[in-house]
């Protein structure tokens, strides 16, 4: 929509979206359920098995997805139930990775304070390629529990194995020359994605940090000081993106989110898509953008003007950082705001992130994560049709 189009004039029938991603999305993580968190602290502490602590994942799946279903969405995740983290789970089983000895302190703050999260740093120890179909076992569950929703499976983009360490984590003594390890990573992916597309995946999105958190010069500043072209790298996470979706399967759709951090509602980076924006949009060929714009940290919507026709926005107008709800005149409001810079036609509406990206979990309720997707699917439907 234009700034002369009434509101009147957003439901048509000629809107509804049959290929991800949907009017009604989400990012993908969900709040862990209590029962899963103590059978997981149950497993690590030893007094289940691993087959055990898996019937406990597979239980709780299967009800996220009816959740999913029953709430109207038309994509459904298995909430990255089995997962401890949203990236190192997938990151730690390439080959050639490795957990680093040291820990990887990430600085994260909210309006009251300041947090950290820690984890153990990785390295590349070895030659990257991916040996066995990562999360393949856990898209083919969530695949055989769906009825009306389309599985999605979310993974880390290439960008994430190398903006934690950077060219310090990378052995010398493996990839004397840089360029070999970007090769090997984009051939990795490549693989993983041509495999997933053998099991069924027709909805992949790669979430990348990396590219919103390069709007924020104190982030580029961190990476200057490493010593590594802040000003062009996120240029570099394009092309190699695109390097491993070059044969992408046949019929699958292939989104990227991005953020600037959610850790127990904790954020990391800030600043607009601007730093990025044209070459984001104009050059990283993926079906469409999964973007947070849940406060002002974001930014406004005008390098949304660079979005080529065809391609997708979805924008992440939902918070999953607090319990407050939205209301729907103000994501009306926002989303016709949006309309602006890209047509109407190529939105979508969704919570800005996921609700638990590591196992702990944003501080809302299940009920407040409930409320803000069933927003989410009310209001799509109220706009587009």
């Amino acid at each position: 929509m234009r700034a002369e189009t009434s509101r009147a004039e957003y439901c048509h029938p000629m809107t509804l979206r049959h290929t991800p991603p949907f009017r009604a999305d989400h990012v993908g993580s969900l709040l862990r359920p209590p029962a899963l968190l103590a059978a997981r602290q149950d497993f690590a502490e030893g007094r289940i098995s691993s087959e055990a602590l898996r019937e406990a994942e597979d239980v709780a799946i299967t009800e996220v997805v009816k959740l999913q279903e029953g709430i109207g969405l038309a994509s459904a995740t298995d909430g990255e139930f089995r997962r401890t983290s949203w990236h190192m789970d997938f990151i730690y089983q390439l080959d050639g990775v490795s957990k680093a000895d040291e820990q990887l302190q990430v600085a994260f703050r909210d309006a009251s304070g300041e947090t950290s999260f820690t984890s153990a740093a990785l390295k590349i120890d070895g030659r990257v390629g991916v040996g066995q179909t990562i999360f393949a076992d856990a898209f083919l569950y969530l695949k055989s529990q769906v009825s009306t929703a389309t599985p999605k499976l979310t993974i880390p983009s290439p960008s994430m194995v190398h903006y934690r360490g950077g060219a310090a984590s990378i052995d010398p003594g493996v990839y004397p020359d840089v360029e070999g390890f970007w090769a090997d990573l984009s051939a990795a992916y490549a693989e993983e994605i041509r495999r997933l597309g053998e099991l069924g995946c027709t909805y992949l999105q790669l979430d990348d940090t990396s590219l919103a958190y390069l709007n924020d010069p104190a982030q580029r500043a961190m990476i200057a000081a490493r010593g590594e072209d802040a000003e062009h790298q996120h240029l570099r996470y394009i092309r190699q993106i695109n390097e491993a979706l070059k044969a992408k399967p046949a019929g699958m759709s292939v989104t990227t989110h991005m953020c600037r951090g959610n850790f127990q509602s904790y954020w990391a980076a800030e600043g607009g898509y601007d730093f990025v924006a044209e070459a984001l949009f104009g050059e990283l060929n993926v079906d469409g953008f999964f973007l947070e714009f849940d406060d002002e940290r974001s930014g406004g919507f005008e390098p949304l003007h660079f979005v080529p026709p065809g391609k997708m926005v979805v924008l992440g107008l939902v918070t999953t950082k607090h319990a407050a709800l939205e209301s729907k005149d103000d994501l009306k409001r926002r989303i016709d705001e949006a309309s602006r810079f890209v047509p109407l036609e190529q939105l979508c509406l969704s919570p800005q992130c996921g609700f638990s990206s590591t196992v702990e979990g944003n501080r809302i309720t299940f009920e407040d994560e409930v409320a803000k997707l069933r927003l989410v699917a009310e209001v799509a439907a109220e706009v587009w049709g």
